[in-house]
């Protein structure tokens, strides 16, 4: 989508000049349109609300901001209103962003579904589903999409802050601990996980419609991410070493692998964590 002015006033506002600037503004600072009105929403009840612009979810504040603006709590992230975390109703697009991103899959899905009856297997990835959705949330993380038995999150730094990528990393070992990795029985079901950091667009899609569809990330380092994941053993956390200096996180006592990817020219880098 091509870059498209933004109207004079937001420009006055807000120190930029594009759509795609304020994108990339609110990517990395949260987002400042409705920030600027914490003070005000703020005022109306009730708690819980958005840990970003203080829009109410409960009481009568909540049913005043659903029924005038239709705000809800996002579905990426319910710790969100869904007005903070796009602006897909009103500015379409997107920016290149740095961020963090992570990708989670259950190992053996196909053999494990073999042994188990339909109802069984879709009880068994309702339960993965919430757990992991539950860890990213408090992380600050976007879910991005729920596919088959992954469950793949963006940590944008507007809104998991400066730390995005040691969020990152602890969120991965936390998606080990709660699926029983480390347990003396065992997990109760074997995922292995992939952390990267690098740059990507981030924004809303553009569907048959024409219009934002969905909000998303694309790129290389999207696609390196969803690679580590797949090449993590059952309670294995792939991170790699980009994610680590983004983290300012030590490395050294952890198992370093040299991973050819598939599509990639040169090996990457990367580090091993287990369940803590």
């Amino acid at each position: 989508m091509p870059d498209r002015p933004l109207p004079e006033n937001l420009q006055r506002r807000f120190n930029v000049d594009t759509v795609e600037e304020m994108w990339q503004k609110n990517l990395n600072e949260g987002n400042i349109y409705w920030r600027q009105y914490r003070h005000v929403f703020g005022r109306f009840p009730s708690n819980p609300r958005c840990v970003n612009c203080h829009r109410p979810f409960a009481g009568i504040g909540g049913a005043l901001f659903r029924s005038l603006q239709g705000v809800e709590k996002s579905d990426k992230n319910p710790r969100y209103c869904s007005g903070c975390h796009s602006f897909v109703n009103n500015f379409p697009g997107g920016a290149e962003i740095e961020l963090t991103m992570l990708f989670v899959d259950v190992r053996g899905s196909t053999t494990i579904a073999e042994q188990m009856d339909t109802s069984e297997f879709s009880r068994l990835m309702n339960r993965f589903y919430e757990a992991a959705i539950n860890v990213l949330v408090h992380a600050d993380a976007f879910i991005d999409k729920l596919v088959g038995d992954e469950v793949t999150a963006l940590f944008v730094p507007g809104f998991a802050g400066e730390e995005h990528a040691r969020k990152a990393v602890e969120a991965g070992q936390k998606l080990l601990r709660v699926t029983g990795h480390g347990d003396v029985g065992g997990p109760w079901v074997p995922v292995g996980v992939g952390v990267h950091t690098g740059t990507a667009w981030v924004g809303s899609i553009v569907g048959a419609s024409g219009e934002a569809a969905d909000f998303t990330a694309l790129g290389d380092n999207v696609n390196i991410a969803a690679r580590l994941a797949s090449n993590a053993a059952q309670g294995e956390v792939i991170a790699s070493e980009d994610t680590f200096a983004a983290a300012q996180l030590d490395p050294v006592q952890l198992e370093k692998r040299d991973l050819a990817l598939k599509g990639k020219s040169e090996k990457v880098s990367v580090r091993v964590l287990h369940a803590r």
